[in-house]
This record gives structure tokens, C-alpha cells and sequence, in this order.
């Protein structure tokens, strides 16, 4: 006897009557897969999964409260009339316009030292109460060049807000009102969220005060490039102007980060945003209500990503760490005998998968900590002891390469250096770079750059050289010097 064919849509609810799986309710969904085949008495089906979702509107009419609007009113320096006038032929969308406009508000047309006038500016953003008595966690960014910072609750009630302190290296910033019994978020564990958690921000996107939006949780610990201090949470929640410093709340309602940024390439959000995550946030924030400022330690060295080629040169089992390419004279580092070539691979037992890991890391201790880092150096294992210094203002510097790796031979054209090239370049031996072809011009080695080591080993001979290729596998690691920034070249050879 041929069997019947049952709809997907009969067989969801043929199953949900007789108790196989539950029926679909307010706060759950059902996901199943429905297949159209001949369907036999001995056919047995799936339980189609069923998940719960977070209650938004419970979270939002019990958090909202606690989220508050900050109006901004400040200066900043404009070019006067005259120079304005010779912009007006350029599109203000043109981003040439804004290049000249500021060319022209610092020098005139003929070279000469403008006047800049002081134009009054107000902006917007978002923070949270996190102490009844009227502390506030936001951006710093949000409050920067602030002559009067306004605070706007719920309720409407309107305060003005004193700055305890901002910290540009993290972006967070401390604001006080003077108020009693305000509505407070809970902080909750960034340690704790998971990539996929169901995340929600409240904010004042476009001044649309105490705007809700949902998402969930991209990735962790992103690390960017003007930003190396914070290690991002990544989400997809949609976040814009005016949410910034507002609170980006787990699916218990509390605080797992603070939206700071988003990437886009129209000003608005692309489905791509950033949160300061809230035990940096808090960190930061309980040194400036006791002290007014914060504080970050350095270790004094420029790092660069280790990538599939440097892991092959210097014999790593993956491509993790940060590689080290250049160290400050008499800075923490090399107090602690880093050298170039090494790979920084854990910081007090805490893993450094990428480079932007390190300034992370170390950027949230104490300075004057001492820390133990686990490097890679030659091969081999070591421990080192560092004593870390005060950032004042000396953000950790992460180096960039052309990391395109090509086929076949070296391909460099080499000579020593004089007497005079080694002072002029502050090097001590080294091997000038006179003409570059095949992989290491593919890999964006340049004429004229100076070769310092490869593999590690110091560059002091052209035979030194040869032995260090004939001995690599896959790749070879070049130390150059360009101008005064020494990088790491991975360069393949096949």
C-alpha cells in the first residue's frame, strides 16, 4: 500500500497534539526541520528544539531607569570667515574638505599662521547609574572638551554633572550628580559571556533617548588598531551615534559592557559594533573615584601579528603570540632582556593568542608590577621577569608589515653597511638592502631598508645570510630597519 504524504505543517501539529514536542507560546520558538517523504506508522520524528528568549520588555522596564541621556556643550577651533570662504567651492562631502579645512585653519594660503575662532559645538550621548548616590559610568569620548555636561534621567529630571575623571587609553569616563536613591544597573561577568549570548543596548542613538535594541554576542576580545588597551566585545546590536557610554546588558539584565564604537563606512551602524567590557570599565572606574585618574603600565616594546609564515621560521607549533621587533633603550623590556625575534606567547600565565593581546594585557596592570612572560626564543622556552613601567601617555606601539609572502628564492641585493651609514642608521653591524626581487619584494621589503637579522640570527655578513636561508624550511623571518621603525618581513620560499 503506498503511503500518504503529510504536510510539514500537519505533522508540527499532529506531534504537538499527542505531547512529542510543546506547543509554540509567547516567549518560545520552535525550530524544526521539515522533510516532505512518504510517511510510514513506524515513522518516528525528531523533538524539534525548543528555545527560550529573553523577556526585553521585563529587562527594559526594570533597567531603563537606570539609563540616563548626556547632553554636551563645548568649543573647538574653527577657521575664520576668511578661510571658510575659499572652501565654499569644495564639497563638504568631499573628504578633501575637511583635509583643507583644517590645513587652512592652521596656516593661511600664503603660509602664515591663522587665527582660529572658538565655535560653540553640543553633542550627545548615553551611561548609567552604577551608585544610588549619582556615579555614572559613559565615554570618555562622549564627555571630551566638555564645558557643561547635563544629565538627563527618565523621569525627565535634569541635573548638571560633574566630571570626576576621564581615561582616553580605555575611553571611560566617571560623571557625578548631586542626587540621592537613583535607580542603579547590576554589573555582571564579561568572563562569564559566551560568543552567541543574547545581548541588549540601551541608549540615545540620534537623541531618540532610552532606545532599545537587541543582538547577540560576535565575538570576544577584538582588539583594534587605535584602541590596544581594550579588548573588545564584539555584537551585533545595533548601535549608532548617541549610544555610546550606554550599557550593553546580558539576558539577566546586567552590565557586561559599555558600547563604544561601531565600524562603518557611512557614519550609521553596519551590523558591526564594540563594547568596553565592564571589568576594564570598572577597573578604571574605581581608580578615578579614588584618585581622579588612571593609571596603565608598559612594557616598552613594539609588537607585530604572528602570522603561518613567521610561525614557520622561528619553529612555532601554531601562529600565536606577539612578536617583538623593536625595544626601548632602557625601558621595562629591555630591562627584562626581551630581544627582537622574540615571541611573547603568555603574561603571567595569561595566553597571548594575537599581538593586540599584549598591550591589553599589560596595559590593565599596575605600574610598577612585576610580571613573568613566557617567550619563544631560538626554539626554545624561557621565562623572563619584567617590572612594568608607567604608559604616561606612551601608548604601546604595534608595528605593521606587509605580511604578503611570495615564491622561491631570497631575492635581495645586499652590501655592509659603512662606518658612516651604521651611525647615521643607529645600528650596530646590519646589511643595506640595495635591490629587492621575487618573494621579498613580494613581501614588501623595500630598497634601501636595512637588514638587521633573519631568523633571529643578526645580519653581520653575506654568508651569514646564505647559511640562515639554506637551513630555513618554508619561510624566512626578516628583521629590517626603515627610516626609524624596525618591523618583521615574513618572506616564503616555497
Amino acid at each position: 500500500m503506498k503511503a500518504a504524504l503529510i504536510s510539514p505543517r500537519a505533522l508540527v501539529i499532529a506531534l504537538a497534539s499527542a505531547g512529542v514536542i510543546g506547543a509554540v507560546g509567547a516567549g518560545a520558538y520552535t525550530s524544526a526541520r521539515a522533510v516532505n517523504a512518504p510517511a510510514t506508522t513506524a515513522a518516528v520524528a525528531a523533538p524539534a528544539a525548543m528555545v527560550t528568549l529573553p523577556d526585553f520588555s521585563t529587562i527594559t522596564s526594570r533597567d531603563g531607569p537606570a539609563v540616563v541621556n548626556i547632553s554636551v556643550t563645548g568649543t573647538e577651533k574653527a577657521p575664520d570667515d576668511d578661510t571658510m570662504a575659499q572652501l565654499q567651492g569644495i564639497d563638504p562631502d568631499d573628504p578633501m574638505f575637511q583635509f583643507f579645512r583644517h590645513f587652512q585653519g592652521q596656516m593661511g594660503p600664503r603660509g602664515q599662521q591663522q587665527q582660529q575662532r572658538a565655535v560653540p559645538v553640543r553633542s550627545q550621548g548615553s551611561g548609567f547609574i552604577v551608585d544610588p548616590s549619582g556615579i555614572i559610568m559613559t565615554n570618555a569620548h562622549v564627555v571630551k572638551d566638555a564645558k557643561e555636561v547635563t544629565v538627563k534621567l527618565t523621569d525627565r529630571r535634569e541635573y548638571r554633572a560633574k566630571v570626576l575623571g576621564a581615561d582616553a587609553k580605555t575611553d571611560i569616563a566617571v560623571l557625578k550628580i548631586d542626587a540621592k536613591n537613583l535607580p542603579v544597573l547590576a554589573l555582571g561577568n564579561t568572563k562569564d559571556l559566551k560568543v552567541g549570548e543574547w545581548v541588549l543596548a540601551i541608549g540615545s542613538p540620534f537623541g531618540f533617548e532610552n532606545t532599545v535594541t537587541a543582538g547577540v554576542v560576535s565575538a570576544k576580545g577584538r582588539s583594534l588598531p587605535d584602541d590596544s588597551y581594550v579588548p573588545f566585545i564584539q555584537t551585533d546590536v545595533a548601535v549608532n551615534p548617541g549610544n555610546s557610554g550606554g550599557p550593553l546588558l546580558n539576558a539577566r539584565g546586567e552590565v557586561v559592557g559599555i558600547n563604544s564604537q561601531i565600524y562603518s563606512r557611512s557614519g550609521g551602524y553596519q551590523g558591526v559594533s564594540f563594547a568596553i567590557p565592564i571589568d576594564v570599565a570598572v577597573q578604571v572606574k574605581d581608580q578615578i573615584v579614588a584618585t581622579g585618574k588612571a593609571t596603565h603600565a608598559r612594557l616598552g616594546v613594539a609588537v607585530q601579528e604572528v602570522n603561518q609564515a613567521f610561525a614557520d621560521s622561528f619553529k612555532l607549533d601554531k601562529p600565536e603570540g606577539a612578536l617583538v621587533s623593536n625595544i626601548e633603550k632602557g625601558g621595562p623590556g629591555d630591562h627584562a632582556g626581551l630581544k627582537a625575534g622574540d615571541v611573547i606567547r603568555k603574561v603571567d600565565g595569561q595566553a597571548i593568542v594575537s599581538s593586540g593581546d599584549l598591550p591589553a594585557v599589560i596595559g590593565q596592570q599596575a605600574p610598577g608590577k612585576k610580571v613573568t612572560l613566557e617567550v619563544w626564543r631560538q626554539g626554545e622556552r624561557q621565562e623572563l621577569q619584567a617590572k612594568l613601567g608607567d604608559a604616561s601617555d606612551k601608548p604601546a606601539q604595534v608595528a605593521k608589515a606587509d605580511n604578503t609572502a611570495g615564491q622561491g628564492k631570497l631575492g635581495l641585493a645586499l652590501r655592509p653597511l659603512q662606518p658612516q651609514e651604521q651611525r647615521a642608521a643607529s645600528v650596530d653591524g646590519g646589511l643595506l638592502i640595495e635591490d629587492v626581487a621575487g618573494p621579498s619584494a613580494m613581501a614588501g621589503v623595500q630598497a634601501g631598508d636595512v637588514l638587521l637579522a633573519i631568523n633571529g640570527t643578526p645580519a653581520k655578513s653575506l654568508e651569514q645570510v646564505r647559511q640562515a636561508v639554506a637551513k630555513a624550511d618554508k619561510s624566512v623571518a626578516l628583521l629590517i630597519q626603515r627610516g626609524e621603525d624596525k618591523i618583521f618581513v615574513p618572506v616564503r620560499l616555497g
